[in-house]
């Protein structure tokens, strides 16, 4: 006899079925053999299943039990096939009924003692079994999850629990879902004092999407800033929240099944690897670009970042996923978000007085020419944050705040999503930083004197392709600012205002300057 259970694998955040099949038979030599692909922590299942048995008083029957998971070809990873495979031996046992998991999928890690204990995955694999119209039976302290894809999927907090289940002595309880938090709590723009034009920017940015570099002395606040953008930013959408949180079940990042609608904000060390930063290692888990999707990610001393990881980013940033790349299989997890990155003008920091630099331009071309130009030129916004001095710490606070703030960038992206519209595929409202060639020559034409400022920059500046587009971009979401349907030449001046200097060129260059 051979008896049947589902569960899943996981190929980023997308749970595949596998079905697990188990058969015992006769032989001269008492064998337990797991084959279709397992890594070793599938393989040592066989040390668990065994222990957990006899935990609770059972032994594994004296034959030879062969677990099959297919399909053969796909790698399987984890210890969460624990549960399956307790279930389908005690099916062929007789321990509960044959037909007993027959419209159930089972996704869990054994303890030695039979207990159940947490598992990652559990809500991408809680949808899947939705999707193929399967009931999940996954670890209690995971039920809070699971619920979150629908009613009907049963956590049980051991084996014994299970079997009395199916017995039908003690039924198990569908568990409510987890709470929806609204997150940490995000500091106000009203504790930055000065810095009106680094607001300016981060209001621009959150509006359309925009990244964003900020280049100042030490104490400029360019973190501060960094750090209230999630607040200027609208609450994820129902499908964006599931996404997030999928990419968080996968990561373990799910705390007794709670889901929150504050956009993610991460901020790795610059001493972050490739791996920890893009995804990858033995297992392939997620990278900081993708616990950032749909949230901002903020790269602090930028420059201090390795150059090869730096540039591993290009391709998240153009794409919004990463992929990768084993010798048996690719990878997929999506990784679209926000740019913001801080540095100092110069290794020496760059500030006035006693922090000034002593060694003229030279350091700053050196400090700065660890960014490559194809890594910059994929950022949409550059500013730099003057000094902040004792006489601005001194002024009340400012009379707006991120309420304020949020509100502008709420009325521009409602203008953006009427604009596109939301397509039926996408898990994602589109801003002005997602538009097409196409779409920027019909929503972001501007007047003849805009036409010949940005075509004089475009020849000046040696503007790329790329470049020239995201001045459009940046153009057109500051007239969604203003609401204005067209762009004119005052919104490409301050666009152009934001675009790269090279360190010997001084700041200031207003929007109004450039438009005389």
């Amino acid at each position: 006899m051979v008896a049947r259970v589902t569960t899943f694998a996981f190929e980023g955040i997308e749970a595949k079925p596998v079905d697990v099949q188990i058969h015992i038979a006769g032989g001269n030599q008492p064998a337990f053999m797991i084959v279709g692909l397992p890594d070793k922590a599938v393989g040592e299942s066989r040390e668990r299943v065994r222990a957990a048995f006899s935990a609770i008083g059972l032994a594994l029957p004296p034959k030879r039990i062969t677990v099959n998971l297919a399909p053969a070809d796909l790698p399987k990873e984890g210890s969460h096939y624990d549960l399956a495979i307790a279930l389908g031996i005690m099916a062929v046992m007789g321990i509960i009924p044959q037909d007993a998991m027959d419209g159930h999928a089972a996704i869990g890690e054994l303890s030695l003692d039979g207990q159940l204990g947490q598992t990652l995955g559990v809500l991408p694999a809680a949808m899947k079994a939705l999707e193929l119209d399967l009931r999940l039976i996954c670890p209690e302290v995971c039920g809070p999850e699971a619920a979150w894809a629908g009613e009907g999927n049963l956590a049980a907090p051991n084996l014994i629990s299970l079997i009395n289940h199916f017995s039908g002595r003690s039924p198990l309880s569908c568990p409510p879902p987890g709470e929806l938090a609204d997150g940490p709590a995000i500091p106000d723009l009203r504790d930055v004092k000065g810095q009106d034009g680094a607001k300016r920017a981060l209001e621009i940015a959150a509006a359309g999407g925009h990244n964003l570099l900020f280049c100042g002395p030490p104490g400029s606040g360019k973190s501060m800033l960094a750090k209230r953008l999630p607040g200027l930013l609208p609450p994820l959408s129902a499908k964006e929240l599931l996404e997030v949180s999928q990419i968080q079940s996968v990561s373990g990042l799910l705390e007794r099944g709670e889901l929150s609608r504050t956009r993610p904000f991460r901020s790795p060390h610059h001493s972050a690897s490739m791996a920890a930063l893009v995804g990858g290692g033995i297992k392939a888990r997620p990278g900081e670009v993708s616990l950032a999707h749909h949230g901002v990610l903020f790269l602090d001393e930028l420059p201090e970042f390795s150059g090869q990881v730096l540039d591993s980013l290009r391709q998240p940033l153009e794409d919004g996923e990463v992929t990768i790349s084993r010798a048996n299989r690719h990878v997929k997890y999506p990784a679209r978000f926000q740019l913001i990155a801080a540095m100092n003008p110069c290794r020496c920091g760059g500030g006035a007085g006693d922090g000034a630099c002593r060694k003229g331009p030279r350091c700053a071309e050196q400090y700065q020419a660890r960014l490559s130009g194809p890594f910059l030129d994929r950022i949409d916004l550059f500013f730099d944050t003057p000094a902040v001095t004792a006489m601005d710490l001194t002024l009340p606070p400012p009379a707006e705040g991120t309420a304020e703030a949020a509100a502008r960038v709420q009325a521009a992206r409602a203008i953006q999503t009427e604009r596109y519209g939301v397509p039926e595929t996408s898990n994602r409202r589109p801003v002005n930083t997602d538009a097409t060639a196409d779409l920027l020559s019909k929503y972001a034409e501007t007047d003849e004197g805009g036409q010949a400022l940005i075509a004089d920059a475009a020849a000046r500046h040696n503007l790329s392709a790329r470049a020239y587009h995201r001045v459009l971009k940046v153009a057109r979401t500051i007239a969604d600012l203003d609401g204005v349907g067209s762009v004119r030449r005052i919104h490409i001046a301050e666009a152009l205002s934001y675009r790269r200097r090279k360190p010997s060129e001084k700041p200031g260059v207003t929007a109004n300057a450039l438009a005389q």
